[in-house]
């Protein structure tokens, strides 16, 4: 058995709220990331796999408000949410998605059960839905999805006429004068105006194998049917136990062009560099030619981990067997 499993988790990446934050409010966070890592690492103590241990932390994020994925989700431009996921197996390379739902809980479940149960990799939209609803998984109404600080920040976009592509080069101030009386979300380390609102989870699991999910809302105030990187096999999710899992956010147009995830794998195959210079290659020399903001999770075979990022913070944690979660936010 490997000792050296470990799960890696991230729930989005941008900007530093420059606004006061209280140290609760800080902490909240940290004790969601430290939750989520927690249970990832009660799966792969237990003997789980590391599909298992990524599938359980993605439906943890998708279930925490906090983040952008799931229940906070944030709105499309005709204020409703499309949700996308995708999950990858290491071991196997099989690999399952969906993309455009509306009204299945957990959009990562949906993902493992394409992975597990579909001759297909990507279900889009409808026949998404139709897919998750003959596999049993749990549906809601569209509202479930809905918070008051993602429907303020919708308006605040919407009012701008713009979307939330959430880099640094945003000129939407989330100040007192931009809403009747408050910021979207005033509570968050990272500025909700400029973040990329996604989540994911990479992990090592002791039989030797590696796993790799994503999930996300999208953008603010996005065009129906848009679709970013998370969904997609090689820019948001990648994973090949001969070389490494991966799991990204950012600008996730960029992304896809440059597709990232897989471009890391690639790296440690072809040109034979370690984890961390082929991620923090991706991420600090070949995204930024594109404008590309944002970050990536990985895990390889040994247990080496590797979590860059080129905006001012990332939601971030692991947790390694026998050792206490580690979580961060800022650099």
């Amino acid at each position: 058995m490997n000792d050296n499993a470990v799960i890696a988790i991230h729930g989005g990446a941008g900007t530093i709220l420059r606004a006061s934050l209280s140290a609760s409010a800080e902490a909240e966070y940290h004790a969601a990331l430290h939750a989520v890592l927690a249970a990832g690492q009660r799966v792969l103590a237990d003997g789980g796999s590391a599909l298992d241990a990524v599938s359980e932390a993605v439906r943890l994020l998708e279930d925490c408000p906090l983040f952008n994925a799931g229940i906070g989700a944030v709105y499309t431009a005709a204020g409703t949410h499309e949700l996308d996921a995708a999950i990858m197996d290491g071991s196997t390379l099989e690999a399952g998605a969906i993309c455009c739902v509306k009204r299945v809980r957990n959009p990562v479940l949906a993902a493992r059960r394409v992975l597990e149960c579909s001759e297909h990799v990507l279900f889009t939209g409808e026949g998404a839905e139709s897919f998750a609803a003959a596999q049993g998984l749990e549906f809601v109404e569209p509202q479930y999805f809905d918070t008051e600080a993602r429907h303020r920040q919708w308006l605040l976009a919407r009012d701008q006429q713009r979307a939330m592509l959430d880099h640094d080069g945003a000129t939407l101030a989330a100040s007192p004068s931009a809403t009747d009386n408050s910021d979207p979300m005033p509570h968050e380390p990272i500025d909700p105006n400029r973040k990329f609102g996604t989540v994911g989870a990479v992990a090592l699991d002791r039989h030797g194998h590696v796993a790799a999910a994503t999930s996300t809302g999208g953008v603010t105030n996005k065009q129906v049917g848009r679709v970013g990187d998370t969904p997609l096999i090689g820019a948001g999710c990648y994973a090949d136990d001969a070389t490494c899992a991966v799991s990204t956010t950012g600008s996730g147009e960029m992304f896809m062009r440059m597709v990232a995830a897989y471009d890391v794998a690639a790296q440690m195959a072809y040109r034979n560099v370690s984890l961390h210079e082929a991620a923090h290659d991706v991420v600090m020399n070949r995204l930024p030619k594109i404008d590309g903001r944002g970050g990536l999770i990985a895990v390889d075979a040994l247990g080496n981990i590797a979590l860059p990022f080129n905006t001012e913070g990332m939601y971030r944690g692991f947790a390694r067997l026998g050792e206490a979660p580690t979580t961060a936010i800022y650099r």
